[in-house]
């Protein structure tokens, strides 16, 4: 048995978790808990990175004597490094202001179909390429050495060695998926200096040991390896979806949920641009091709309103509403913004004569049935977008606690559904660690290993997926 600690940072919160691993066994447990707070100052939306820093060195001190640390985090955000490695201000949050109207202007350069063709990425206002582009002028980047993606900081913090994951290089929008490297043309049209990067890093890679003052703040002994993991938790959720075969789509559950396929090319058609699918790169050089949808967000945003009423007595109120009463577009751009969720789904019905929800019960199951339909019509488009048929559906996350939108979610898609594990970003963090260190083996055999360990539920679908048809019409119908 070895054990390994997971840093897993969220928009909202961060932990460190220690896996336990060993043959047959696989034992997750939270060793700290910390909030991620951004800070709104004058000149915008800042991550609190000393905040996060100073939480997992108090995780790793929570945590005990470990075989490896590995960091995984929310994606396309970074910080910058002047010529002595000192970090030139908090990291700007990527829902800051600042890259409003920026994506026009890289299109004047580079339209968008030929940034897709390049990068495969979806358009997202955030991405790091418009970030940069949005910075061009500013004096941080002027001054700035290096450039380090959110783990990758945290990383250089911990050990004293810059790197730049791969995974999460790939939601820059600065990388081929084809060859796996910087995408140097698009750079070069756009004027990006990618000399700001340091030298690529792949899950599994070394990447360094804790510098004495952790080892002496956490209380640990010496010395303690960093394991270069899937950084971006996305990467780290899929590389533990508990899957047989290949024949297997993924949903990631949470505030987003992610839809999609693992693939070992990517698609980079006009048709898959215009469907809204992006090309992220995952473990063992396989490509995430998955759209983002809008998520539990939105129920999440409604019960706040609500003065977070008992979330189980509201879905079982939900279970027992008509289904398909009425829908809403889940990836609506309308629905982003926080506050006046219910109002909003509400005018969202109203405007396309639908029943109007007016009780909270009836919001929710509205909701879910919304997700659910996302659900479904992402898997399918991704199937014939990719010409990859699948047999199952797998949810991981948060949302795997949410029985009636998993069960939904096998009615919409009318394939079989496993739901587990929960805290897949985690467990993935870990595998590729223990990987590393030779206790796991390759890809499949880590998925095995989750089957065998891990609480799943399988959900059966129910029903005629025609209804499900019937709705989404109702979507296209203005």
């Amino acid at each position: 048995m070895q054990s390994y600690a997971a840093v897993d940072l969220g928009a909202s919160s961060g932990r460190v978790m220690v896996g336990r691993v060993g043959p047959g066994t696989l034992e997750l447990t939270e060793a700290h808990r910390f909030p991620n707070r951004p800070v709104r100052v004058p000149e915008g939306l800042r991550w609190d990175i000393l905040s996060l820093y100073a939480g997992v060195i108090e995780g790793l001190c929570a945590a005990g004597p470990v075989d490896s640390v590995g960091i995984d985090s929310w994606a396309v955000d970074y910080g910058l490094l002047d010529v002595d490695g000192a970090l030139l201000g908090n990291p700007v949050h990527y829902r800051d202001a600042r890259t409003e109207g920026i994506a026009e202007k890289v299109w004047a350069t580079v339209p968008a179909d030929e940034l897709y063709a390049a990068t495969g990425l979806q358009y997202a206002p955030f991405n790091t390429l418009y970030q940069l582009t949005a910075a061009r002028s500013a004096s941080q980047l002027a001054q700035a050495k290096r450039l380090l993606l959110i783990p990758d900081l945290l990383t250089y913090w911990l050990t004293g060695e810059q790197g730049t994951e791969l995974t999460n290089a790939s939601t820059t929008q600065l990388i081929d998926p084809r060859t796996r490297d910087w995408a140097y043309g698009v750079a070069a049209r756009l004027d990006i200096d990618l000399s700001l990067f340091a030298p690529m890093r792949r899950p599994g890679d070394p990447a360094g040991v804790l510098r004495p003052e952790v080892l002496d703040e956490a209380g640990l002994r010496g010395p303690v390896p960093v394991t270069t993991v899937g950084s971006h938790d996305t990467a780290s959720a899929v590389a533990a979806v508990p899957a047989v075969g290949e024949r297997f789509a993924y949903i990631c559950t949470g505030t987003w949920s992610l839809a999609g396929l693992e693939l070992q090319a990517p698609v980079l058609t006009e048709d898959s641009r215009a469907a809204n699918f992006t090309n992220e790169l995952g473990l063992d050089g396989t490509v995430r091709y998955l759209r983002n949808i809008m998520g539990l967000w939105l129920l999440q945003e409604c019960v706040r309103e609500w003065g977070d009423p008992d979330l189980p007595g509201l879905l079982s109120a939900a279970a027992g509403v008509p289904a398909l009463r009425s829908v809403v577009d889940a990836g609506d751009a309308a629905f982003l913004a926080p506050g006046r969720m219910p109002e909003r789904i509400a005018e969202a019905c109203r405007a396309s004569g639908q029943p109007v929800p007016d009780s909270a019960a009836e919001v929710t199951r509205c909701i879910l049935d919304s997700l659910a339909l996302a659900h479904r019509r992402a898997v399918s488009e991704a199937q014939r977008l990719a010409d990859h048929p699948v047999d199952v559906v797998h949810i991981v996350g948060g949302g795997t606690r949410n029985a009636l939108l998993c069960q939904l979610t096998a009615d919409a898609c009318g394939l079989p559904v496993v739901a587990g594990p929960t805290e897949a970003a985690a467990l993935g963090n870990v595998l590729v660690q223990a990987r590393a260190h030779g206790i796991v083996g390759d890809r499949a055999e880590m998925r095995r290993l989750l089957a065998a360990t891990q609480p799943l539920t399988r959900y059966e679908p129910r029903g005629d997926t025609a209804v499900w048809r019937a709705a989404e019409s109702r979507l296209a119908t203005p």
